[in-house]
């Protein structure tokens, strides 16, 4: 019997290219849930393809059936089907905790796309997933890269993670010009198509500090074992050097169906023939490079957030999104978004977050000190 799978952010980026993924699969994969943000459009014709028993829309209405759930709860309604045995969580920013707790409490799978839950309540989770029995696999493809070169090699046995970045459209531009870029800048990714706050912060590497404290949560490693390097052709998707001095590395084009399907069938590999082939020589020439972090604050300012824990990884969260949403919006310039996550760490960093209600108090300081701190009242 083919395995329940809900998708929770069907019509975004991850959702729908995981919707291509699981098409290829029927035989071993039925969609049984789907819920959308807020494109009721789309998510009407993905029921038609799918016909799951349960659809949901989160906002909106567009004309939406009557037999569709509506509403935040409806994520974790989801997530907790019994007709589901893998939740793969696409919610953008810290919309997804909930589900994501849920899900592990109800002894499902997690594909975790959504790593602002790892990263406003990687406790919370932990502590979800040996309660209820649930288990974690990352979509991201850092971490799937770093999950495919440990093949179950316990932590004790590593140096240290490289997480690679593609350095985002601004790699080369000076510092002067990387504060004054507009939206179209930033939305113009070289190497990745992706939803539009995700590409913001790949241009800001906002997203790898939060793949850092992500890292840190999936593989139990400190901060000190966990590095970052820009690499331009977003080919190595990550690399482990373990105690020995050996170094492995996951390399592939850059597409996240590979990184989706292994979260679906990990420690399975099956085959594939949708998944793009990688060609060393068309790949040609690989770089490395160190980060330039006097340009690119926002990394430090993450990591330096991770290490303090509590929840100073949950304002680090809340400010970049509405930090991020500002910029989107064209009320703040792109220099600002590290300005206003600066703002919050210096007032909120100490606050408590051992429950879920605190890491919820702590996002909605942290977004207000942003909209105080860029005058956005």
């Amino acid at each position: 019997m083919p395995q329940g799978v809900a998708v929770l952010g069907s019509t975004g980026s991850i959702g729908t290219t995981a919707l291509r993924v699981l098409d290829r699969h029927r035989e071993r994969f039925a969609v049984r849930a789907l819920t959308a943000h807020a494109n009721a459009a789309l998510l009407r014709a993905q029921e038609q393809d799918w016909s799951p028993s349960f659809v949901a829309l989160v906002e909106g209405d567009g004309d939406a059936p009557s037999s569709w759930r509506r509403g935040a709860s409806a994520l974790v309604e989801a997530a907790m089907r019994a007709d589901v045995q893998v939740v793969l969580n696409a919610i953008v920013g810290a919309a997804g905790l909930d589900a994501t707790l849920a899900a592990l409490g109800a002894g499902k799978r997690v594909a975790l796309a959504n790593k602002e839950s790892l990263v406003v309540g990687g406790a919370l989770v932990e502590a979800a997933a040996r309660q209820g029995g649930g288990e974690v696999v990352p979509v991201d493809s850092e971490h799937s890269a770093i999950l495919q070169c440990l093949a179950g090699r316990s932590a004790s046995d590593v140096r240290r993670l490289v997480i690679t970045a593609s350095g985002g459209p601004f790699r080369e531009w000076p510092d002067d010009r990387v504060r004054g870029a507009s939206v179209q800048d930033a939305l113009n990714h070289p190497t990745w198509s992706m939803g539009r706050k995700i590409t913001v912060d790949s241009a800001t590497l906002a997203n790898k500090a939060l793949e850092v404290i992500e890292a840190h949560f999936l593989f139990g490693l400190g901060y000190d074992q966990i590095e970052v390097v820009v690499h331009p052709q977003s080919i190595v998707h990550s690399m482990v050097e373990f105690r020995d001095g050996s170094v492995l590395a996951q390399l592939g084009v850059p597409s996240m169906e590979l990184p989706i399907l292994y979260a679906l069938t990990h420690p399975d590999r099956i085959e594939d023939a949708g998944i793009p082939a990688f060609d060393p020589v068309t790949a040609g020439r690989l770089s490395f490079e160190a980060v330039r972090h006097e340009v690119f604050p926002c990394l430090r300012l993450g990591v330096t957030a991770g290490r303090a824990g509590g929840a100073a990884p949950a304002v680090f969260n809340g400010a970049n999104e509405e930090a991020v949403a500002l910029f989107l919006e064209g009320r703040v310039s792109f220099g600002a978004i590290a300005d206003g996550i600066e703002a919050a760490l210096d007032r909120h960093a100490a606050l408590p977050g051992g429950t879920r209600e605190a890491l919820w108090q702590a996002d909605a300081e942290a977004r207000r000190t942003v909209r105080e701190s860029l005058g956005c009242h």
